[in-house]
C-alpha cells in the first residue's frame, strides 16, 4: 500500500512512518520541515499541506492519506487563532479538496482529546451533567473541580465515549473540531472513507522539548534533566490518560486498514487512550523517580484554556479495529526517562 503522512517528520508522524514501513507499506512524507533527501524506501517531499500545489504533488500514485500535520498545543492566546484557523483548518480543507481531484478517497485524520472540552461528569444529585467553563476567579481562589450548574456541588469525573458533545474550550479545540466536520462532508460528498483518531495525550521518545507546546511529559523530564522539579499547576490531580506514541502509530496502522478495506462506516471517530487513569502528578513523581530527581512541586499555577478532567474510553477502537494498548504507564515513563537527552529533537 502507498500511503502518504503528512507532518511524516514530526513527533507521531515519524513513528507511523517508521511502523508503516516495517509493515511493507510504501511511504511518502509530505513536511515543510527541510529534510534529508529521500531514500529507497521513504519519498520526502518538503512542503507545506496548504500549498495545493505541493500537496497535489505529493497525493500522486498515493492509496491512503494519514495527515498528521497541524499546529498544536492549547491556543491560549487570541493572537495565535489566525494560525490555528490557516494551518489546521485551511491546511485540511486543502488537502481535501486535492484528494479529490487526484482520486485518493481513503484518509486517516490525526483529530484530538481537545474536542469534548471538559470529560464527563456526574453530579450525585442531578446525575450526568456539563462541566461549564472554569472562571480566572475560581482557578485564582483554588476552586479546580468543576461544579454541577444546578447545585453547586462538585462532580465526579469519568470516562468520555466518541458519541459525547463536542465542546471545544480554546482555540486548538476548536479547529480540530472543524478538521473533523470537513472530513466528513468529504466522506459523504465523495464515497469516500475516513477515519479521526482522537489522541489522548501522547508521549515517548523523540518528544520535543522546550517550546511552548511541548507535551507536559517533556517539559517535566526537561526541568529533571536541568536538577530542577517539575512545576506541576492547579493541585496536580488532574485526570490524564497519558499514551505511548508506539500505540498511537499501530493505531492509525490498524485505521488504514480499515478504511483500505471499507471495514467502517464512511466516517468514524476513534478515542486513542491507553486505558489507564492518571494524574498529572502521578506523571511528574513517575518521571522524578526514574530519573532520581527532586520532588515535583505543586504550584497551583493554572492556565484558563486548561480543562480539569479527560479521560477517554477507547473500546471502541479496540472492538472495531482489534487495537488494543501495548505500553503500560510505569514501563512508558521508565523508557521515556531513560532516552538520551540529545535524541529529544
Amino acid at each position: 500500500m502507498r500511503i502518504l503522512v503528512t507532518g511524516g517528520l514530526g513527533f507521531i508522524g515519524r513513528k507511523i512512518v517508521l511502523t508503516a514501513l516495517e509493515g511493507g507499506h510504501e511511504v511518502r512524507i509530505l513536511d515543510r520541515t527541510p529534510a534529508l533527501p529521500s531514500t529507497s524506501t521513504v519519498d520526502v517531499v518538503t512542503g507545506d499541506v496548504t500549498d495545493a500545489a505541493a500537496t497535489e504533488a505529493a497525493l500522486d500514485g498515493i492509496d491512503v492519506v494519514c495527515h498528521q500535520a497541524a499546529k498544536v498545543g492549547l491556543g491560549v492566546n487570541l493572537q495565535d487563532m489566525p494560525a490555528y484557523v490557516s494551518d489546521n483548518d485551511g491546511g485540511t480543507a486543502v488537502l481535501l479538496a486535492a484528494m479529490h481531484r487526484a482520486g485518493v478517497d481513503r484518509l486517516v485524520l490525526a483529530s484530538s482529546m481537545v474536542v469534548y472540552g471538559e470529560g464527563r461528569y456526574d453530579c450525585p444529585e442531578h446525575g450526568r451533567q456539563p462541566a461549564p467553563p472554569r472562571s480566572k476567579q475560581a482557578l485564582g481562589a483554588g476552586q479546580f473541580e468543576p461544579t454541577c450548574e444546578l447545585c453547586g456541588t462538585p462532580m465526579t469525573p469519568g470516562l468520555v465515549q466518541e458519541d459525547a458533545p463536542l465542546d471545544p474550550r480554546n482555540a486548538y479545540a476548536a479547529s480540530k473540531i472543524a478538521q473533523e466536520h470537513l472530513t466528513n462532508i468529504w466522506a459523504n460528498q465523495t464515497g469516500g472513507r475516513a477515519i479521526a483518531l482522537r489522541y489522548h495525550n501522547v508521549y515517548g521518545p523523540g518528544m520535543p522539548q522546550d517550546t511552548p507546546y511541548a507535551g507536559v511529559a517533556s517539559i517535566f523530564r526537561s526541568a529533571l534533566l536541568g536538577g530542577e522539579a517539575p512545576q506541576v499547576f492547579e493541585d496536580g490531580q488532574q485526570r490524564r490518560d497519558f499514551v505511548h506514541v508506539a500505540d498511537v502509530a499501530r493505531a492509525n496502522i490498524a485505521s488504514i486498514n480499515a478504511v483500505t478495506r471499507d471495514a467502517t462506516a464512511p466516517y468514524r471517530a476513534y478515542n486513542v487512550g491507553s486505558g489507564e487513569v492518571r494524574s498529572v502528578h502521578d506523571m511528574a513523581r513517575a518521571l522524578a523517580e526514574a530519573l532520581d530527581g527532586p520532588e515535583p512541586v505543586v504550584t497551583g499555577q493554572f492556565r484558563l484554556g486548561d480543562v480539569r478532567h479527560i479521560t477517554a474510553d477507547s473500546h471502541r477502537l479496540g472492538r472495531e479495529l482489534g487495537w488494543i494498548p501495548g505500553v503500560s504507564f510505569a514501563d512508558g515513563m521508565r523508557e521515556l526517562a531513560a532516552e538520551r537527552s540529545d535524541s529529544m529533537t
